[in-house]
This record gives C-alpha cells, sequence and structure tokens, in this order.
C-alpha cells in the first residue's frame, strides 16, 4: 500500500512536468513564431548538426520544402566551390561547441546566388551540455556589391599591381596595371595557372611563400620575376595576406625592375672593377717575368748564335756526323729559345691591355701572337688551321685586339673536349668582305650553341661554362673592343657542327705601317773597325755583345753614369747600345742628359728594350726618333746594326 504523502508528491511533482512541458512548448511556439517573423533566413539543428528547423524565411528563398532540407541536405543550396569549406568549418565548430561565423553564398530558388553571412551559436543547458545550435543568415550581397564596387574603384586607380587568387592557384581578380605592364590581357591571365607567370628560376620559392599562406601567415613579403608577353621578366615586389573564410588570398605587387637593373648594374660593375683590377695585376706581374726573361733570353740566344757559329767554323765543311748533330742540338735550342721569345711577346702585350694606343697595323702578326699565346689550350683537342686570306692594313690597338682573338681562340678550344684531336679542327680565317673591311672568323667542330643562348653569348657575367671555370666577361669584353674600334662581333652554330665568331674591323685610312725603320737592312761587309759603347746592368748581356762584335773596339759599362763619364772625357763611340730600363739613372734620362749637353752622341743611341712596359717608357720611344733592338736579339741583326752605322 502506497503511502499518502508520497503518492501525494508524486502527483505534485507529475503537475509540475506538465506545466513546465506546456510552457516550454509555449515557449518554442513563441520562438519559432519570431523566427518566421525575421527577415534573415533562421534555423535551429540538433547537437550533431543535422538540420530539424527552418523559418518561412528560409523556404521563401530557397523554394524549399523541410524534407528537402532536414538533416545535412542543407548542403545542396550551397556553391560547390565554397561548400567544402563551409562543411569543414561547421565541423570544426561541432568539435568545439564554439560559435561558428562565415561568408558564403546561397542559391535563390531562381538558381542565382546571394552573399549572406552566417552566424551560429549553441544553446546550453544548466550543465552546459549543449542541447540545440541556432543559425541566422543575414543577407549581405548588397554590402558585398558596394564593398566590391568600392574594391574596383581602388584597383582601377592603385599604382601596384592588384589581384585575388583562389585556393586552385588562378587568378580571380585583376587590376588594368597588370595588362599595362605585363602585356598579357585578362583572359590570358585568368586562363592558367599564376605560377605558370612566374620565371622558372623563382617558382620554387613562389610556392614556398604560398604554402606559408595556406599554413596560417597572416602577411608575407617576397620577390619574383614575372613574364612579360613579350618575353622579357618584370621584378616584382610582393606582399600577401590570406583570407580563409573565402579560401583565397589578396596580393599587391610592386613593379622593382629599375631598381633591380640599377642594383645589377652596380654589382656587375664592381664585379668589373674587380676583374679589371685582377687583370692589372696579371698584367704588372706579366710585365715583371717579360722584362725578367728577356734579359737571360737575350744572351742565351746570342751566345747559342756564337756557338753555332763556332761549331760550323770548327767544322770546316766537314759533313761528320758528329758535327751534324752538335749543330742540330744548337738549332733546337735555338729554336725553343724563338718560341719562348715569341711567348714573352704576347706577354709584354699582354701586360699593357688596360692602355690603348692605337696604330695602323696588320692584323697577322697580331693573330700569330694570340695563336702562340693560346696554342697550350688548343693543342690537346683540335688541329689548328690557318686560312689566311687577304686583309687590309687597321687602326687598332695590337694589345686590345690580341685579347679578343686570344679569348675567341680559349673559347673555341674549351668548347671541344680533350683527347681526340684528329677529329676536330680549330680554323681561322681571314679575308675582306665586299665593303673593304678585315674579316677575322674563328671557326670550331665543337658541339654548337643552343639558339635559347645564342642571344645572349655577349651579354656580361653570361656563361655557359662550369663554375670556376669562366667569369662571363670575357665575349663582353671583346664585343665592347670590337664595338670599340668601330668594327662588329657575331656568332653564329650549329648544334652538333661547331660555333663561328666573326670580327669585322674597318680598313684603316692610311695604308702603311706607323714608325716603319729601316734599322736593319744587309749592306756590304764593313770596312773598317768602330767604337762600341754597350749599356747594360746585365753582366752577361754585356759579355755576349762584347763576343757578338768582337771585330770591334767594345767598350762595356753597368751605369749610365759611367757612360756619360766616359763621353765627357772625350772618349769617341761610332754607336752607343743602351738598355731602356735600368736602375738610379734609365737609358731614357742617359738619352735626356746627353741630348743636352752632345746631341750628335745622343743620336748615336741604339736602345736595347726587353719591353716599354711603363706608360713613359711608351711614351720616350714614339718621341725619340732613335733605332732599338728588342730583347732577345740574334747575332745578324746586332752585328748588320752596327754595320749600318759605320757605313
Amino acid at each position: 500500500m502506497v503511502d499518502p504523502e508520497v503518492a501525494r508528491l508524486r502527483a505534485e511533482n507529475r503537475q509540475l512536468r506538465w506545466d513546465l512541458d506546456e510552457r516550454g512548448l509555449a515557449l518554442e511556439s513563441q520562438l519559432r513564431a519570431l523566427f518566421d517573423f525575421m527577415p534573415q533566413l533562421g534555423w535551429t539543428a540538433q547537437p550533431d548538426g543535422s538540420v530539424d528547423f527552418y523559418n518561412r524565411g528560409w523556404y521563401e528563398y530557397t523554394g524549399t520544402t523541410f524534407e528537402e532540407m532536414k538533416g545535412w541536405a542543407w548542403k545542396s543550396v550551397h556553391h560547390a566551390e565554397m561548400l567544402p569549406r563551409v562543411i569543414e568549418r561547421w565541423e570544426s565548430c561541432l568539435r568545439s561547441g564554439t560559435p561558428f561565423e562565415m561568408e558564403f553564398p546561397l542559391r535563390r530558388r531562381d538558381g542565382a546566388f546571394r552573399w549572406f553571412l552566417t552566424r551560429v551559436n549553441p544553446v546550453r543547458d544548466a550543465d552546459g551540455v549543449i542541447r540545440r545550435w541556432v543559425g541566422i543568415n543575414t543577407d549581405i550581397d548588397d554590402q558585398r556589391k558596394h564593398v566590391e564596387l568600392e574594391v574596383g574603384r581602388f584597383f582601377a586607380m592603385s599604382l601596384d599591381l592588384l589581384c585575388i587568387v583562389g585556393l586552385d592557384g588562378f587568378f580571380k581578380r585583376l587590376n588594368p596595371l597588370w595588362s599595362a605592364i605585363l602585356g598579357w590581357t585578362d583572359e590570358e591571365l585568368v586562363s592558367k595557372p599564376w605560377l605558370d607567370f612566374v620565371h622558372p628560376d623563382d617558382r620554387g620559392a613562389t610556392a614556398g611563400a604560398g604554402s606559408q599562406l595556406n599554413e596560417g601567415a597572416s602577411v608575407i613579403s617576397f620577390t619574383n620575376r614575372y613574364v612579360c608577353k613579350d618575353g622579357s621578366y618584370r621584378w616584382l615586389e610582393w606582399r600577401a595576406r590570406p583570407d580563409g573564410e573565402r579560401g583565397m588570398f589578396y596580393a599587391a605587387a610592386r613593379d622593382i625592375t629599375p631598381r633591380r637593373e640599377a642594383e645589377d648594374a652596380r654589382d656587375k660593375l664592381r664585379e668589373q672593377l674587380i676583374v679589371s683590377d685582377r687583370m692589372a695585376s696579371a698584367g704588372t706581374l706579366a710585365a715583371g717575368v717579360a722584362h725578367e726573361i728577356n734579359n737571360p733570353l737575350g744572351y742565351m740566344t746570342v751566345n747559342l748564335d756564337m756557338v753555332l757559329e763556332e761549331i760550323r767554323a770548327l767544322a770546316g765543311g766537314s759533313s761528320s756526323g758528329r758535327m751534324r748533330e752538335l749543330e742540330g742540338m744548337i738549332l733546337d735550342a735555338r729554336d725553343g729559345a724563338e718560341r719562348v721569345r715569341k711567348i714573352v711577346r704576347g706577354m709584354k702585350t699582354f701586360s699593357r691591355v688596360d692602355e690603348e694606343s692605337r696604330a695602323v697595323l696588320d692584323v697577322k702578326p697580331v693573330i700569330e701572337l694570340s695563336i702562340n699565346m693560346a696554342f697550350n689550350e688548343i693543342r690537346h683537342r683540335a688541329r689548328l688551321v690557318k686560312d689566311f686570306g687577304e686583309i687590309p692594313l687597321v687602326y687598332a690597338d695590337d694589345a686590345r685586339l690580341a685579347q679578343v682573338f686570344i679569348n675567341l681562340l680559349v673559347n673555341a678550344a674549351q668548347a671541344i673536349p680533350e683527347g681526340n684531336v684528329d677529329a676536330n679542327e680549330i680554323r681561322i680565317r681571314t679575308s675582306t668582305d665586299p665593303e673593304g673591311r678585315a674579316v677575322v672568323e674563328v671557326i670550331d667542330t665543337g658541339p654548337g650553341i643552343p639558339d635559347a643562348v645564342l642571344g645572349r653569348m655577349f651579354d656580361a657575367f653570361f656563361t655557359t661554362k662550369a663554375v670556376g671555370v669562366g667569369t662571363g666577361l670575357g665575349l663582353s669584353i671583346c664585343h665592347n673592343i670590337v664595338t670599340g674600334l668601330g668594327g662588329d662581333i657575331s656568332v653564329t652554330s650549329e648544334l652538333g657542327r661547331g660555333t663561328a665568331f666573326r670580327v669585322v674591323l674597318p680598313a684603316a685610312a692610311v695604308q702603311q705601317l706607323p714608325g716603319a725603320r729601316a734599322r736593319v737592312t744587309p749592306t756590304a761587309p764593313m770596312t773598317r773597325r768602330g767604337a762600341v759603347l754597350v749599356l747594360d746592368d746585365e753582366p752577361p748581356i754585356r759579355v755576349a755583345l762584347a763576343r757578338v762584335l768582337g771585330d770591334h773596339e767594345v767598350t762595356t759599362v753597368a751605369t749610365a753614369m759611367e757612360a756619360l763619364a766616359l763621353i765627357r772625357s772625350g772618349k769617341h763611340f761610332d754607336i752607343i747600345l743602351s738598355d731602356l730600363m735600368m736602375p738610379q739613372m734609365t737609358g731614357m734620362d742617359f738619352y735626356d742628359e746627353l741630348a743636352q749637353s752632345s746631341p750628335e752622341d745622343a743620336a748615336k743611341i741604339v736602345f736595347i728594350s726587353g719591353g716599354a712596359f711603363t706608360p713613359r717608357a711608351r711614351e720616350f720611344l714614339e718621341r725619340v726618333a732613335n733605332e732599338r733592338i728588342e730583347k732577345p736579339f740574334d747575332v745578324k741583326t746586332v752585328r748588320e746594326l752596327v754595320r749600318n752605322f759605320l757605313k
């Protein structure tokens, strides 16, 4: 039997629950009625996210029924491009239990889309448990259109390149400056992924910047190159930020091409100055080395000639095998000395490439000199063929011209792998074109140059050689030298067949070599013994000259002061052989001193030069008309020179 008091309490509790349920149903009914009269699109959902109620505004806008929209069927009225992000955000909201806010388009009953701002909040019970979700969608399409209009005006007026890019990698919107700067139409720009317009070398870094945005970076900055429609590139400096709600990012770029070109030009100038300084240092070193080689080479050459004379005299016409062998040994040594002389001459020429001195000259000796300097690179790779046709004299600087030909020959050699000399050829050809200009071609049978690279061969710092092999300045310098002479340099190539560089130089106006002194001409044997003064700071040179001129009265001194003292003492000399470069008093100072006190003796000086390596020495030799012979000299040249003075 139930206790009457317990029964009474149970009855009151049931009544209270009925009263509360009726009140709750009444309240929910009132809220739903309020929802129906709202201008927004309203809805409610169960804790799992399935929708269980839509207001009248929703049905009127979408033209759907509850049966069509219940649960998760609401996805059917969302835009396909935005739907994945909406679902992702909604599911994240359900997991975290936090409010949800997002802008996205919804399809209207007529199929058109309008933008809505959606706000969703959880409804919790007294224990904090989510019992329901309540969402309100507010139409912001007109507001967005107004904003879009303002954005459009800003896009049109901006001095920067502005764009909106979707997560699919395509441009969604661009301002007119893109077409103005890059040359592409809007249709062309939106037809391909934006990364396709980036310079290939910059795509990796640019894609990495895009990944930073996708991973949550708020704002990023970077620079890259964009390809123009004409194939050129422009440098752009970027700032970009993501819009996770809409699944896109906004970016603004500034064209910094002039600044980058100025910076590149500055960097290139710095590199050129460094290279120029190195070349000047190398030239100074080459000058010193050449001078030091010339002195011993001079007396070595003379002594070899003297030994050869002695052997022939001792042989007395004998044809013995031993005498022929000795003579051959001396001739081989003499040929070696001649090769060294040619190399030293090239070093002397190279040592003054930084100081231009133009003159009317024959190009062929300059080519021969260049071949001597470059031959070590050539001989292990290809046969050298000289195809010399008639060529006019040109007005140029032989040192700079040699630099051009050496560079072309070395490039041709380095284009050919070592080890197959017979199968490869480097041909150097000279001719005269129909306009009377001098033409020099360097043609190799190397692998050739691709068309994409051919147009950049004369660009500064552009090189196809491996790192550490070339600076990329050689052909640029050649181009500057040749065009500075009023000429032209060009290149043609065929893959698998080889490459040809063609240098064209205008003919000189005056068809004669300057300063062509008839210093040494064969004459009849001398009829008298002369007095010769030899002035040189190198003892072996003095001894060698004394031997060569043993039929004369030869006086040798080591300093210019000793020579001046002898002359001032009244000592007579028919010819004075003087070194040009000496310590203390140079041959130039000796001449100037003697020209003041005894001009007739100054006129007898013949300068012996190991190389005029300084500007003063070159200016001096151009100023004075005295004879000169260069070290290393041979016996015949010295004897004939003295003989001419004693005629």
